[in-house]
């Protein structure tokens, strides 16, 4: 197996067979997915938080929340607000997991 320094695919290799271990690993990592998602787009657009903020409507703090990896509070309607500003839309996908993956629920 090879070597990996990422967290979460560590957490969901602990134990495999444990449902409720792999659904928080699969969950934290859409959260750190959407942040870091989020972060792109608004460095790519050269924006600072607050410039960001202020395009949605909103403050610098609450976009330091959005691109937080921890945060959970992630909202379609925020992350319509965002792509909208950063000219952008956003897509969702509903797909199937792997069986080999280190995230797969087992039902």
């Amino acid at each position: 197996m090879a070597k990996t320094s990422d967290a979460l695919k560590i957490l969901g290799q602990l134990n495999p067979s444990d449902p409720e271990l792999q659904e928080m690993v699969q969950e934290a990592s859409v959260n750190a997915e959407v942040a870091q998602l989020i972060y792109a787009a608004r460095t790519q657009a050269n924006l600072t938080q607050k410039q960001l903020a202020e395009l949605i409507g909103t403050q610098q703090p609450v976009i330091a929340r959005l691109e937080d990896a921890d945060y959970e509070g992630h909202s379609l309607s925020m992350l319509q607000r965002i792509a909208q500003a950063l000219n952008r839309r956003v897509e969702i996908a509903l797909v199937p997991l792997e069986d080999d993956s280190a995230f797969a629920l087992q039902r």
